[in-house]
């Protein structure tokens, strides 16, 4: 029988409540941990997995807490990373544009109109975010003395009553800012969601390969969301030209069929060039052709 796990040997998980949620739950399942909560209020989760302990703080306060060793790693946004100044390992990237662990900007807005064109303009103007460290940081780098005041929320309407002269803001796209009369002037910093942990978690080796065992299945999680597999037969005389225009990985696995002459091909691809790409395979002579959804490419 194998050994029972030491009770030391738990991994405290930093998961992100609010924006973030949904697309790390997401992430996770598909990389083979299943997480829930027992209701909509509920801080902890549940995981199957023993050796992990999860619970869900706002993206703004986790690096705080992973750095003074509250928790040993967890999941946030580089943006607050650099708005706490927090000294933690930055284990990997999340970067996965579909499910919102993507890459943002902190962009700053003036309204339409407003006369101010660039960063010199703003001479003893007041700008509100919620990334109030960061900006004020630029302002500085800039030579620009300007009032930043912490915004708890609908910074856009403040610009627009004149409560402000002008917003840092989190966008992805920009029409949030368009559909609010807003122009953005300058990009304050990018941020792309990372899996961090504390240093002396990270000495650790038990802990150590523990985030390295998330962290790689993680990514191929991720990775596997933009790619699909292809499965299809061909004759061994049209075989140059199926494979003249299958991208794969590396190289496609051929194998031969029980009928002489056919050869099956087996092959990941981007899922965007699938549907240019299947009909130009017909075309070429593959038959049988099945397109299958993964869970995880590890590279």
């Amino acid at each position: 029988m194998p050994k029972p796990q030491s009770s030391n040997k738990v991994l405290k998980l930093g998961l992100p409540k609010g924006s973030l949620q949904e697309s790390t739950f997401k992430m996770f399942r598909k990389a083979g941990f299943n997480i829930s909560l027992s209701s909509e209020r509920s801080y902890f989760p549940s995981i199957d997995d023993s050796q992990i302990e999860p619970v869900l703080l706002r993206a703004q306060e986790m690096s705080r807490y992973i750095e003074d060793g509250a928790l040993d790693c967890g999941i946030t946004g580089n943006d607050w990373i650099l708005e706490n100044k927090s000294d933690v390992v930055r284990v990997t990237d999340l970067v996965y544009a579909k499910q919102s662990l993507g890459q943002v900007r902190w962009v700053l807005a003036v309204p339409e109109g407003s006369g101010i064109k660039s960063v010199k303009d703003f001479a003893g103007k007041r700008i509100a975010t919620e990334l109030v460290n960061v900006t004020k940081e630029y302002f500085q780098k800039n030579r620009v003395k300007v009032e930043v005041e912490f915004s708890w929320g609908a910074t856009e309407v403040k610009v627009n009553a004149g409560l402000v002269d002008a917003i840092v803001e989190l966008t992805e796209t920009g029409r949030s800012l368009k559909a609010n009369k807003l122009v953005e002037l300058a990009t304050i910093c990018e941020s792309t969601t990372q899996f961090i942990a504390n240093i002396n978690a990270y000495k650790d080796n038990w802990k150590r390969n523990k985030m390295e065992e998330i962290s790689l299945l993680l990514k191929g999680a991720i990775a596997a969301e933009e790619k699909v597999g292809l499965k299809m037969n061909v004759k061994k005389t049209d075989l140059k030209k199926v494979i003249s225009v299958l991208p794969a990985l590396k190289k496609p696995t051929i194998s031969s069929l029980s009928q002489e002459g056919w050869l099956a091909i087996e092959t990941v691809i981007d899922e965007k060039v699938v549907r240019t790409l299947i009909p130009e395979l017909k075309k070429r002579g593959a038959q049988g052709i099945i397109e299958y959804p993964l869970n995880k490419v590890i590279y």
